[in-house]
Parts: C-alpha cells; sequence; structure tokens
C-alpha cells in the first residue's frame, strides 16, 4: 500500500463515538471473560454506524467461527429477520445475534437514506449466505480455487456492507450503483481488502487450523508454492489489482450532475477503505497483538506454534434472556 494515492486519515469524532459504540455493545456482555479481552484489542474507526457495523461483523464472526454449518444457517437467520424487522422485539430466548442486530439497523436508518437502505440489507444478506458457505467449506475440509475462493470471499469480507456508511446520506439510484464500472471498482476494492487481510491473519489462523480459507493457503494447496512464494504470487496479485482500480476510474459513466456528485463521494469512500484495513490490520491487536507497528516496518513476523482452537465463544453464546443457547 505504500504508493496508494490515499492517505491515512481519521474522523476526528472518532474516540467519542467509539466510545459510545463500545459501550452500546458491550452491554449485551456477548462474551467471556477472555474473549472479551481480545474483542478490546481491536480498534474499530468510522462514526457511529461505521462503529456499530464494526461491532456487528465481530460477534457474526466470532460465533459463527466455532460452530458448524447447519448452526450457522440458524444463527444467519436470526440476523435476516431482525434486519429485515428492527421495530420488531425478538423472541424470547433467541440468540443476542438477533439483538444486536436489530437496535444496529434500528438506530442505522434513522440516518439512512432508503437507497442505502436498501444496498445495505442487499450486501448484508449476501455476506450472511457467504459465511455458511465458508461453514460448510470448514465442515467439509474443503479448499477451494483462487478463484472459486475470490468469488465466495468478496462476500465473505464483508466488504459490500461496509463500504454501506459512505452512502448512508447520499442518493444513489441503482443504475448508478450496480452498473458495472461501479461493481467492478467495489471487487477491486474487495479483492485489495481480502489480500491484505489474509497476509496479516495468517499467522492467527494457521496456528489455530483455520487457514484453509486464506488465500495463502489455497495458492500453497493450488499452485505447490510454499509460504515465502504464496506471499510473493499475493503481492503481486494485489499490485494488478491496485492498477485496475485506477485506470477503473477512468471509465466511470456519467448519470447527471447530482447523481455524479453522490457517485463521486461514495467512490471516495471506497478508496479509503484498503487505507483505512491495512492502518488497522496493524494499529490494532488483532493480529499481532502489541507488535503491530513494529512488525509494519520489520516486515517479519515469527510463526506461531499450533494450538486448539477456543470454543469458548460457543459456550457464550447466551441469548438476550440470559439463558443458554441451546
Amino acid at each position: 500500500m505504500a504508493d496508494w494515492p490515499w492517505p491515512r486519515a481519521i474522523n476526528p469524532l472518532y474516540e467519542e463515538v467509539k466510545a459510545e459504540s463500545d459501550a452500546w455493545f458491550k452491554s449485551f456482555k456477548p462474551f467471556t471473560r477472555e474473549s472479551q479481552l481480545a474483542f478490546d484489542k481491536c480498534d474499530f474507526e468510522h462514526l457511529r454506524t461505521g462503529c456499530d457495523l464494526m461491532n456487528l461483523f465481530f460477534v457474526v464472526d466470532e460465533y459463527t467461527d466455532v460452530e458448524s454449518a447447519p448452526v450457522v444457517r440458524e444463527m444467519v437467520d436470526v440476523v435476516i429477520d431482525a434486519l429485515n424487522n428492527p421495530h420488531t422485539p425478538r423472541p424470547q430466548g433467541e440468540i443476542l445475534l438477533g439483538e444486536i442486530a436489530r437496535q444496529f439497523w434500528k438506530r442505522a436508518i434513522k440516518t439512512a437514506t432508503p437507497t442505502s437502505q436498501k444496498h445495505f440489507i442487499e450486501a448484508f444478506t449476501d455476506y450472511l449466505e457467504s459465511v455458511v458457505e465458508q461453514a460448510l467449506d470448514r465442515d467439509n475440509g474443503s479448499i477451494r480455487t483462487v478463484e472459486s475462493y475470490f468469488k465466495t470471499r468478496r462476500e465473505n469480507i464483508g466488504a459490500r456492507p461496509s463500504y454501506v456508511p459512505a452512502e448512508l446520506g447520499l442518493h444513489i439510484p441503482d443504475e448508478a450503483f450496480y452498473h458495472p464500472v461501479i461493481t467492478e471498482l467495489s471487487y477491486y476494492i474487495a479483492d485489495l481488502i481480502i489480500i491484505d487481510n489474509d497476509i496479516a491473519s495468517y499467522n492467527k489462523e494457521q496456528a489455530t487450523g483455520d487457514d484453509r480459507h486464506n488465500i495463502l493457503t489455497i495458492a500453497m494447496h493450488q499452485f505447490g508454492f510454499g509460504l515465502q512464494e504464496a506471499m510473493e504470487w499475493a503481492t503481486k496479485l494485489h499490485t494488478e489489482i491496485k492498477t485496475k482500480f485506477l485506470d477503473g476510474l477512468k471509465r466511470v459513466p456519467s448519470f447527471g450532475p447530482t447523481v455524479d456528485k453522490s457517485l463521486e463521494e461514495y467512490i471516495q469512500g471506497l478508496a479509503l477503505w484498503p487505507r483505512c484495513n491495512v492502518c488497522w490490520n496493524f494499529e490494532s491487536g488483532r493480529y499481532f497483538g502489541s507488535k503491530g507497528l513494529e512488525i509494519q516496518k520489520s516486515r517479519h513476523v515469527p510463526l506461531l506454534p499450533k494450538v486448539a482452537k477456543d470454543l469458548g465463544l460457543r459456550r457464550a453464546g447466551c441469548s438476550t434472556t440470559g439463558l443458554p443457547v441451546i
């Protein structure tokens, strides 16, 4: 990302809004003490809806990562229903994912245009469906091809719904939002995030045996690479995708002055995401603990020893009423 034209920046209200979002999220007590400590190492950006969305992503990811596909299917259906019915109280005894999603979206729609609401529901539903696909791959021990992986991971990485905070106050009609060039640009950004995220998360994932859904493992499996060769291959691919995105900006069509202005702001939001993601990878404690900035400079990551995956989150899955989830 050294030559990416969009520099690091952060919203001046970040600390204040993050504190509000964190207080709301922790009120659910969704994790065990150990899992909460892991969560607290993370550091999320953007304003309230963006902060809440990152929290929602985190809890969906952590809960579903330790479950079988049928259980993940049930969890996903709860979240989808909650997002589509944000003003309807959740059933007694339901896993708390439903109430977290409902409160998040009920608050978000207060400041979201109808078109951005529609686009978010579509994008987040696609993301959730891909989470079920990932669980199926995990259950079956499957390792995808590079092409198949990118196809599902573009949804599974959660990039498309993460773009929506940049659109919340904008009116972008479907013919512009889903135009092939705009869709192409959004997928280029998703691919950059995928590669950066998979490189950063590989060490943590290989240590827990959860690296089948990682581009480095997939490249090693498909092409017979060693880890260093896979890193070099991913780096080259990252450079090619950056070039495609910058070239694609020259092909954005006009939809009239009003829509063009909104579209320009939205694309700016897309372009900021890879920088945001790579900064988060190193500045949060999610993947590198307290050594992120040091590793960002040294580029050297000692591989962690293999450990058993902690299923504590499965046991911590309490409902909104405090009842254990069966």
